[in-house]
């Protein structure tokens, strides 16, 4: 007897539930899931959606990820990702994140958006997202995968919440009319060393297209952005693994900084 898709969806979305409570790594999902069948992934990544609403948690945004260029070539694909962010997973500025929590950590430097106005049309203008948004913070997103050693690929990926697992958001709000997205540079380093460069053009040429995709993407699956909710637009340099206790800074220009920091 084959197993349905729903067997499939409800197998895999436990693996990888019991991968992130037990920190215990599990082979790539794709071996399940064909290689292209990015729906049935996202199948698996709502199903666990579902799991932590019912046990209480609160969804307070999306995460937008594969905004690089060289990472969609990496990983076979021309489009970008999303997972789901909770209040769970939000820390603050300089917060303590207890590495014991997490498995594979690696740290990013986003811009995040914080929306005031539903995002609910079919297709949405950059003039929408403007309209729509409250301010921008400077954000570190700590990504981490439940799959062994990264061994990722776009389903992998996808089925495991867009390999979410936590944010730091800076506390200097900014609206959008005294940034410019596109030009803001970006450095991130620990120990006074800088580990990552880029700027807002290295998130598929603006962070706004990256929202104005996620905004388009969610109407279409009938979860519409909503106020309230924090945009992570995606990476603005390389990803750095975090392998031991200590603190990186991200600095982003008109946006100031923020801190991760873990601790053993």
């Amino acid at each position: 007897m084959h197993d349905t898709p729903h067997d499939i969806v409800a197998t895999l979305a436990t693996r990888l539930h019991e991968a992130e409570t037990t920190r215990a790594t599990i082979d790539p999902v794709r071996g399940a899931i064909p290689i292209d069948d990015v729906k049935l992934a996202y199948a698996v990544q709502q199903a666990n959606v579902d799991r932590r609403i019912a046990s209480g948690e609160r969804i307070v945004g999306r995460k937008i990820g594969l905004t690089s260029l060289a990472v969609q070539r990496q990983l076979g694909v021309d489009q970008p990702d999303f997972g789901t962010l909770f209040a769970s997973m939000a820390y603050g500025d300089h917060e303590p994140i207890p590495l014991s929590t997490l498995i594979q950590p690696k740290v990013e430097a986003e811009i995040a958006l914080v929306l005031e106005r539903d995002l609910t049309r079919r297709k949405h203008t950059f003039a929408d997202l403007i309209d729509a948004s409250a301010y921008a913070l400077a954000a570190i997103e700590v990504v981490d995968s439940r799959i062994h050693r990264w061994d990722i690929r776009f389903v992998d990926t996808v089925a495991d919440n867009a390999s979410s697992a936590r944010f730091v958001l800076g506390s200097r709000p900014v609206r959008l009319a005294d940034l410019d997205l596109a030009t803001a540079a970006m450095t991130m380093s620990t120990n006074g060393e800088v580990v990552s460069r880029g700027q807002g053009d290295a998130c598929l040429g603006n962070p706004l297209n990256a929202a104005a995709w996620l905004a388009d993407r969610m109407v279409a699956l009938g979860t519409p952005l909503r106020a309230g909710d924090i945009v992570l637009t995606g990476a603005l340099g390389p990803m750095v693994a975090v392998t031991e206790p200590g603190s990186f800074v991200a600095r982003i220009d008109g946006l100031g900084s923020v801190r991760a920091t873990f601790t053993a």
